[in-house]
Order: C-alpha cells, then structure tokens, then sequence
C-alpha cells in the first residue's frame, strides 16, 4: 500500500517514513502544499497524510483543490490542538478523518487501516499476473507451489513490477520510490532485492519471472517470453 506524506516539519516526517515503512507502507514524503498537488496529479496512492498547516498552499485548499478534480483518495488530516474549525472545515471539505498533533504512532496506523479499509475491501487489494498473486492488504504472495508473506522492500518492489506488468521500470525509479531520494543506501541494493524475490517466486512455483534489460532495468515477464535476458 502506498502513501503520501505531508508535513513540512522534516524531523517529524523522518520519524513518520520510518514508522510507516516498517508497517510495510511504501511513503513518498513531501513538504509543501504544492508538491502534494504535483504528487497527486502524475501518481496514484491508497492514501495521503496531510498536515493542514503547510508552505505555498496549505492542506485545506489542497483537499478543496484534490475533491474538486474528482480526486477521492482517502485523506488523513494532521491538525494542532487548537485548530477546532480547520477540523470542522477539512471534514466539511471530504477529509476521511483527522489526527491531532502529539500522536501517537499507534493511534496514526489505526487510522491509516481504518481510512484505507473500504478502498483495500476493492479488487485493487490484490494484484496477479500469470499464476501469482499479490495481496496488498496482508503482504502475502500466493503461488501454486504455496503463499509466503514479504518483507516490507521485497512487498513493494514486487508490488511495482505487479502494477506495471510488461512494462520495463528503470533501477533508479525503484530506487527512489522504495528507498527515497535522501537514502544513503547504493542503488545496487536494488539488484540484490530482485536476487530476493526471484528466489522466492521460484520457490511460490511462479511462471512468471523478473527480466533484467541491461543498463536500463527490469519488468515482469511470463516464462514463455523470452527475451535476451542481460
């Protein structure tokens, strides 16, 4: 499942991303109103995290602005204690709940399952190709051999390729939505993940396969396509 988070206070959204990947969220984090309208408008996410008070356009015109285009991706709101109307008002605007500042992490991952429940209820909570399935609400991949649940990088890089079947999906891409521009972590951990899961699509008895393309990266493939594999 993946998020968008945005809060301009950047050791809060640090300690977020954190709390949020090790829930098995795939975070793409930003810091102001006007990135959230861009993020929103190229990519699509099972829910958003927005803080109200935020630089260049603030989280309520940015839900009036999402709600108005029709966008009705599930929206946690983060609110101070004082911000009594801006609760009412973000509501009033089609806000799925909000959250007052302190929290706890406990109580924000509740919400996030709760918010996202009836849209993970959809077909969308799994992804298939071929003879495997994914499931996005358990983490579970299923294949004819048996069903073995992923790890939080493995979830989401097998969750990118399930979404874009066919489609080639360049390393750096991967990169920075599973591990994030700021990582200090080498891009060649990504070959190391995709070691990973073609082990364990072996080991599900998948006939589908994860086909590299030289200096470019990888895409999703059923066995019976052979490409020149690099």
């Amino acid at each position: 499942m993946r998020l968008l988070l945005a809060e301009d206070e950047r050791s809060l959204s640090k300690a977020l991303v954190v709390i949020l990947q090790k829930s098995n969220y795939a975070v793409d984090a930003v810091y102001d109103g006007q990135q959230v309208l861009d993020y929103l408008e190229d990519e699509v996410y099972d829910g958003v995290i927005l803080d109200i008070m935020m630089p260049k356009v603030d989280g309520l015109t940015v839900l009036s602005t999402i709600r108005k285009a029709g966008n009705d991706v599930p929206v946690l709101l983060l609110t101070a204690k004082s911000e009594v109307d801006d609760k009412v008002k973000g509501l009033d605007l089609g806000a799925n709940d909000y959250l007052t500042k302190p929290f706890d992490a406990k109580e924000l991952l509740a919400r996030i399952r709760a918010m996202t429940r009836m849209h993970t209820q959809s077909p969308d909570s799994s992804l298939s190709f071929g003879n495997i399935t994914l499931d996005r609400t358990t983490f579970e991949l299923a294949g004819p051999n048996t069903t073995m649940k992923l790890p939080n990088k493995e979830f989401q890089m097998l969750e990118l390729l399930l979404s874009n079947p066919k489609q080639v999906i360049s390393t750096e891409r991967m990169f920075e939505k599973i591990w994030g521009y700021d990582s200090d972590t080498e891009l060649n951990i990504v070959w190391v993940y995709i070691a990973y899961l073609r082990k364990k699509l072996k080991k599900i008895g998948a006939n589908v396969k994860i086909q590299a393309h030289r200096n470019v990266g990888y895409s999703l493939e059923l066995e019976n396509n052979d490409q020149e594999s690099a």
